[in-house]
């Protein structure tokens, strides 16, 4: 279990770490288009990416 979630915060880290190294330019653009939605959209948006995360973990494990 616990080699799961370590395993899963090593793949965030790469990702966000190959966006920032690959497109710098591009993540201050979207951190700025963050800034200028609305908090409830952001928040919906934070909800969003957490049940298809979810339900990726459990389309994953059923197989």
């Amino acid at each position: 279990m616990i080699e799961t979630i370590l395993l899963g915060i090593a793949l965030v880290l790469i990702i966000e770490g190959l966006a920032y190294a690959l497109a710098p330019s591009l993540i201050e653009r979207m951190l700025e288009a963050m800034r200028m939605m609305p908090l409830d959209m952001r928040r919906l948006i934070g909800v969003s990416s957490i049940a298809a995360g979810v339900a990726m973990l459990w389309i994953i494990n059923s197989f």
